[in-house]
């Protein structure tokens, strides 16, 4: 049987990386599909209250069954942070790279480099709301390294590997990210529901 959902994102690079990950069966709408423009509001103090913002966004004014993510990057070191304001770290321009510059900076003397990356999806269905988490425990790089991916890959190292999201490839890190567990549990319950 085969399903339709929009996923509420305006990142071309979360939409690729999810539209690789689902199977055939499941149609996925990016926010453009449905003329959908500009960006929804995230005012949320959580990952979980922004996800089901963005989620009930379309659904209340498109009708489309719908989800949203939000993921934060959690660093022991920072209490936390950014966690929620993980693409906001260094200013409201969303810029990666600054971004990226600012938590070596605050990182330079931890010993502690200890951090996870958790994403949490937002489903809603008929209706009815839904939430998965994926959570890939890591720690933050010195510097740079790699050239694939987006946002902290380059300074993300997950556990075990030795590498950074960046220097995985799109295929590799598909398999462990913490979007991608958040995505498993999702399908899990989209294909028994």
């Amino acid at each position: 049987m085969t399903r339709t959902l929009v996923f509420a994102t305006n990142n071309p690079h979360k939409l690729r990386e999810i539209r690789e990950i689902m199977p055939d069966h499941i149609t996925i709408l990016s926010l453009a599909d449905i003329h959908c423009e500009g960006d929804i509001p995230e005012t949320a103090d959580t990952l979980e209250g922004n996800a089901l913002i963005k989620a009930h966004y379309v659904y209340d004014r498109y009708g489309f069954d719908c989800f949203a993510d939000d993921t934060g990057l959690e660093v022991e070191a920072l209490n936390g942070g950014p966690g929620v304001h993980t693409a906001r770290y260094a200013g409201e321009s969303q810029d990666p790279e600054a971004n990226m510059k600012k938590m070596i900076a605050e990182m330079q003397e931890n010993t502690n480099r200890h951090a996870r990356f958790r994403t949490v999806i937002a489903l809603i269905e008929k209706g009815v709301e839904h939430l998965f988490t994926g959570i890939v425990d890591g720690e933050i790089a010195t510097e740079p390294r790699g050239e694939q991916g987006f946002g902290y890959d380059p300074i993300f190292i997950p556990e075990q590997t030795g590498l950074t999201f960046a220097q995985m490839g799109e295929e590799g890190k598909n398999q462990i990210s913490h979007r991608a567990r958040a995505v498993g549990k999702l399908l899990d319950f989209l294909q028994h529901s």
